[in-house]
């Protein structure tokens, strides 16, 4: 029977995997950015809010403010790592999926659900301003749970 340390030694750590790719964002991979980047990033994709992240953080004993989640939650989606989610003018969300999709906002559970791209069509769009381009097109559908 192998030795508890030893298995865990032989288990890969993601630590390494996700310094290289702050480093490759363009992000110093500081103790509290690696350990935040760990909470994000080690399970599927997801929608967290600072306020989200700031809890977990505080149940996996990583000693972080409140203002220091807000600041890496906006480093990260600078550097493309997350795309942010504005349901309103006080709330947002962090995507850990960068790619296009939209989403179903859960008004009565605070919870974003994701939807395919392909799900939302569009006969046309409006055209941009003189000088500017299409980015991206974000579709936040609110629903909430049908009384009765």
């Amino acid at each position: 029977m192998p030795d508890r340390n030893q298995t865990v030694r032989a288990l890969p750590s993601r630590k390494p995997c996700l310094t290289a790719v702050l480093r490759m964002a363009g992000l110093r991979p500081t103790r509290q950015r690696v350990a935040l980047a760990e909470l994000l990033f080690g399970g599927p994709h997801r929608h967290v809010s600072a306020e989200q992240l700031h809890g977990e953080a505080n149940e996996a004993s990583v000693n972080v403010s409140l203002a220091t989640i807000y600041n890496t939650l906006h480093q990260f989606h600078e550097a493309g790592l997350l795309r942010e989610v504005a349901v309103d003018a006080s709330r947002s969300y962090f995507d850990t999926d960068t790619s296009d999709h939209h989403h179903f906002y859960v008004e009565d559970e605070q919870r974003m659900i994701d939807i395919p791209a392909t799900a939302v069509e569009f006969k046309t769009l409006p055209e941009v301003p003189h000088g500017m381009v299409m980015s991206h097109v974000d579709v936040v559908i609110r629903i909430r749970k049908q009384q009765g």
